[in-house]
């Protein structure tokens, strides 16, 4: 096996299945009736999924759905199966090839949870929002019940849950390190990150009858081996200390060096003497390649992370430096007598091929079996489009680095411009507004590496902290194009840009801020600063609150040229792992400043496998080499710190005044409390109105969510900043998190 110099076959390329004189269906079945109606015996491929079925390319069951079907599979979806037995496991028969588990769009657990650990009262992926449609840990469950059900089928399982749960991870709802989903759910492989070129290969190769067992060569899968398996004798295996090393995390190749043997030489040696060559750059480099595509790095095991939050930190750090899918290699972990091994990470998809995933024949629709409920991730989504995928922000508190990766995979204009005509076409209700043209973030739009020798060899874990690398390129145009072509279409009044905006890349482009400004912005446009501390921002990486004045400034003249009075809805996170008192302080100074005042507020919520995670749970920073003397990294984890640090960015909110005034004390920051209009909260009480206090023997955690809902109130009109009015048609609103394989997604941790 060589899994990272495998020349990858083109996703559209192999020879479709028999099935494929079927055509493609309406829907995919949900019921033996569906099936019937098609003329189906069985389904080839059945995928279990924790969410409403919605035919739409930003739902990831119906997007693998389309594209296995494309291939010329049957395949059949379970949509919120009674987990508390095998029978609605049953519903579609066995598959003739294997099950395909997913949790949803989002991890079960962030959403079946508030962030205090509370159970929901909707759920947004739900007919009707109904709660409790899913079990927690639902691909754990759901394989588990596949297995009761069909004894002998083969499992797979994928989905944001099982891909940020493919090693030992922390466990937030439990408050431990809990072992990779693989070993719990009993699944013969786990498919992480945008799986369509594993799950396409993986799906042909057992069609034709080779064995699961036997299928070990797949990017982007991990799979239990015994301890010690090595896929042949030229495979060499390496301990990760020897890996992170001390010192910058890169050194780029240099892309210009001479070829190999324009720089070469050998010197003859008299008879019987050794000969002695002098080997080129280039050579060397070659031979690096060649050798760490034949090495794996072993992770401390995880009986070691589990008790070691040291080891934890260094397994976590080494995870992340090996992501890059043009040098990454494999890992593995030892789980009690058997190794979790995990190949590297998927190669990503050209853009003709992501074109042809997102202009498969969708719906556009929820199946007709829900009637008239409403699905509210639906709704929301409805009359969006996807432009990319991927993010290279990497922001620690962030998941989608770790599920998408961090190079920008892009549609053509082209095609985005079809599926908005389509949308426009076939999507009951369409008015003529476009909510959003976005993904991850609303601004990365073919921004990539200058050169691929370049990105092939990086091991940043940003490309945009500390500062913008200058390999990347920051050119808006191809996204200023899309625009205007996609407001110039017959039948489209307005394209509104509803995706978080990353400003510091933005800055670079003043034409484009001026273009997004002055046609794109519904009134409100959000950003997330999400501090105004170095201290916080630092364990973040995010850029300083000078590059946010700075969009600011360049926002507020375009919108004043474009005689459009418009806002900004900045978004910021409270009790950050390395966030102090002091630091919340000095933001809430600032939003007082600034005339801000925050309706809802976002708390940290440590989410699997993440940087910032890592810190919360380690107290380490593994931005850095991890030792056991290296930096350490203040949590804010007990309730008095958390309901502190909510407090103040709500500090305009009289229920947290009596809160506050204790902590200023405490603080030495009297001077803060009273009327002035430089202090932060007055002295006196409303009455009637109940105050919280600071409650020293709270232990519990306190955490808002860390999606994007926080909402703004306007001071004044002078300012900019006000009571938000009632949301008016086609205006950006925040999306349901929205991470699944491999779809657009937003995952439990935020962005950008």
């Amino acid at each position: 096996m060589d899994s990272n110099q495998k020349i990858t076959q083109p996703l559209f390329s192999y020879r479709k299945f028999w099935a494929h004189r079927f055509g493609p269906a309406p829907f995919l079945p949900m019921s033996r009736a569906d099936m019937d109606a098609l003329g189906w015996d069985s389904c080839d491929i059945i995928l279990v999924t924790g969410d409403a079925y919605i035919d739409h390319p930003s739902f990831g069951m119906a997007l693998i759905g389309r594209l296995l079907e494309a291939q010329g599979f049957r395949v059949g979806i379970l949509c919120q199966p009674d987990w508390n037995s095998a029978v609605d496991f049953k519903k579609l028969g066995k598959p003739n090839l294997f099950f395909g588990v997913t949790a949803g769009n989002m991890d079960s657990m962030v959403n079946r949870y508030t962030a205090d650990r509370k159970i929901r009262s909707d759920d947004a992926y739900t007919a009707n929002g109904e709660p409790n449609k899913r079990p927690d840990r639902a691909v754990t469950v759901y394989a588990q019940r596949c297995r009761e059900a069909y004894p002998g089928s083969i499992v797979i399982v994928g989905s944001i849950e099982a891909s940020l749960r493919r090693i030992a991870h922390f466990d937030y709802w439990s408050d431990k390190v809990r072992r990779s989903v693989l070993p719990d759910s009993k699944a013969d492989m786990l498919f992480f990150g945008n799986a369509e070129r594993a799950i396409v290969e993986f799906a042909h190769r057992i069609a034709k009858g080779e064995k699961v067992s036997e299928i070990r060569d797949l990017r982007g899968t991990a799979f239990m081996v015994p301890t010690g398996w090595l896929p042949s004798d030229d495979w060499d295996a390496m301990d990760s200390t020897s890996v992170d090393t001390p010192g910058p995390l890169v050194k780029h190749a240099d892309p210009y060096a001479m070829e190999s043997g324009s720089n070469s030489r050998s010197t003859a040696a008299p008879p019987g003497e050794h000969s002695v060559r002098i080997v080129s750059r280039e050579e060397r480099l070659a031979g690096r390649r060649e050798r760490r595509a034949h090495t794996v790095i072993r992770l401390p095991s995880y009986e070691q992370v589990k008790d070691d939050p040291v080891l934890y930190a260094h397994a976590s750090r080494t995870f992340h430096l090996e992501s890059n899918p043009g040098n990454a290699r494999a890992l593995v972990q030892a789980h009690g007598e058997r190794d979790v091994w995990l190949n590297p990470p998927p190669t990503p998809l050209t853009t003709e091929e992501l074109d042809a995933v997102y202009e498969l024949p969708y719906a556009r629709r929820p199946h007709p079996a829900y009637g008239d409920a409403k699905i509210p991730a639906w709704e929301m989504i409805r009359f969006s489009v996807n432009i990319m995928r991927g993010c290279f922000g990497g922001c620690t508190f962030c998941s989608i680095t770790e599920h998408e990766g961090r190079i920008i995979q892009s549609r053509s204009e082209e095609s985005v411009i079809r599926e908005i005509e389509e949308m426009r076409d076939k999507t009951p209700g369409f008015t003529g507004v476009v909510s959003d043209l976005g993904g991850p973030t609303a601004n990365m739009f073919h921004l990539t590496c200058k050169d691929e020798k370049i990105e092939s060899a990086c091991r940043r874990l940003s490309c945009v902290y500390p500062d913008i690398c200058e390999n990347m390129n920051t050119d808006h145009s191809k996204l200023i194009s899309l625009y205007r072509k996609a407001r110039s279409l017959k039948g489209v009044k307005k394209v509104l840009i509803g995706s978080g905006l990353r400003y510091d890349l933005a800055v670079r482009s003043p034409e484009y801020i001026k273009e997004l400004v002055t046609h794109h912005v519904g009134g409100y446009l959000k950003i997330a600063p999400e501090h105004t501390e170095e201290r916080p921002l630092s364990k973040m990486m995010k850029p300083g609150i000078g590059s946010y004045d700075r969009f600011k400034q360049l926002f507020d003249r375009f919108s004043r040229e474009a005689g459009k009075e418009q806002y900004l809805i900045p978004y910021f996170i409270a009790a950050h792992p390395g966030t102090e008192d002091e630091d919340m302080l000095n933001l809430a100074l600032w939003l007082k400043k600034n005339n801000f005042r925050l309706d809802q507020v976002q708390t940290f919520i440590p989410t699997p496998m993440a940087m910032a995670t890592t810190m919360y749970h380690s107290e380490r920073n593994p931005l850095r080499k991890v030792t056991r003397s290296s930096e350490q990294v203040g949590t804010v984890r007990n309730g008095r710190q958390r309901k502190l640090h909510k407090a103040f960015l709500r500090y305009h909110d009289p229920v947290n005044w009596p809160l506050l005034r204790e902590a200023l004390k405490e603080m030495g920051r009297s001077d803060l409390i009273g009327n002035g209009k430089k202090q932060l909260i007055p002295a006196w009480q409303p009455a009637g109105v109940p105050g919280k206090s600071l409650d020293h023997g709270s232990k519990g955690g306190s955490h808002g969510q860390p999606e994007k809902s926080a909402k703004f109130q306007k001071p004044d009109v002078a300012q900019r900043v006000g009571q938000r009015p009632a949301r008016q048609p086609g205006q950006p609103v925040a999306r349901p998190g929205r991470p699944a394989t491999p779809q657009r997604a937003r995952p439990s941790g935020r962005k950008p």
